[in-house]
């Protein structure tokens, strides 16, 4: 059959639509890959508040005793297989993690995240969301994480991107927190109630997030809340996902991707060890701090790399 321009035409065009509509899905293949490879148990709860139900992908870790609950808030692109995967890692380490789907209900025939059909929309979706539901969310899932038999009544919430920022918010909020991991994300403007200590991880090449850290830790010194930040030099904004992509350009992301890992799991040992003071003496023990440059919620070294 002899094909007419008229005739490969469409099909020019549906090839680079379907091209198009695979990219944002296969954008973070080698962390769904790592996801299916782990050997711990993984599950969708729903969780009920009033009239809503939210799910909540949860991972345990292969250990004997009881462990702690990590709430994993995740950033502005949703629940996405880097969140999930981020979720797994932190099991691995010994700490039961349960990161609920803030889009559930929200996204095309009431879904959640995974129903979106592009990254734009997803952002939008999740940057509209109410506050007040979003705390809701958290809160059913610390009810859930705290009550669960393998658990040992220790709560935690860390927080990456947007999630950073609810982080942030959700210590503001939830009193018997034993610790509030920022990523990345603002603080709020009132932080006279926060009761745990806030460690927080920011990015030297992130000026949008980065001056606002002075308020911050001005704010919380004032407060007499405990806040111990650390910017890791050279690197960008949203470094946690980025430093362990592998089409990662930037050496200060994978750096600080390993170094923040590393702290973080540390701060949690020692959280699970001891009974976590509340209150301490503020600290800003900022780390490898370099000139920061302008970046956003969504900036990567590699466009692909955000989805």
């Amino acid at each position: 059959m002899k094909w007419s321009t008229r005739h490969l035409l469409p099909l020019v065009a549906g090839v680079a639509l379907f091209n198009i509509a695979t990219s944002s899905t296969t954008a973070q293949d080698w962390a769904k890959a790592r996801l299916e490879a782990s050997p711990r148990h993984r599950e969708y709860v729903p969780l009920k508040h009033g009239s809503r139900t939210v799910q909540a992908f949860v991972v345990y870790p292969e250990i004997k005793d009881k462990a702690p609950v990590v709430i994993l808030i995740h950033e502005i692109f949703g629940l996405s297989d880097w969140a999930k995967e981020m979720a797994d890692e932190l099991a691995a380490q010994g700490f039961i993690v349960i990161a609920p789907d803030l889009l559930t209900g929200f996204g095309p025939n009431g879904g959640g995240s995974s129903e979106f059909p592009s990254q734009d929309a997803t952002v939008k979706a999740v940057s509209g969301l109410d506050p007040d539901v979003v705390t809701a969310d958290l809160d059913a899932a610390a009810d859930y994480g705290k009550h669960l038999p393998a658990a040992n009544g220790k709560i935690a919430v860390a927080g990456f991107c947007w999630g950073g920022g609810k982080s942030f918010a959700f210590a503001n909020h939830r009193k018997d927190l034993s610790a509030a991991f920022v990523f990345y994300g603002p603080g709020p403007a009132d932080v006279s109630t926060i009761t745990a200590p806030v460690y927080g991880f920011y990015a030297g090449n992130d000026a949008r997030i980065g001056a606002t850290l002075p308020a911050t830790v001005e704010a919380m010194k004032a407060a007499g809340k405990r806040y111990e930040p650390i910017t890791y030099d050279g690197a960008g904004h949203g470094f946690m996902r980025a430093g362990e992509d592998p089409g990662n350009t930037v050496p200060g992301n994978k750096t600080a991707r390993e170094e923040g890992f590393t702290r973080l799991v540390k701060l949690l040992h020692e959280m699970k060890s001891a009974h976590v003071s509340s209150t301490g003496a503020p600290a800003n023990t900022t780390a490898h701090k370099s000139p920061p440059a302008a970046a956003t919620c969504h900036d990567t070294n590699v466009a692909s790399t955000s989805m």
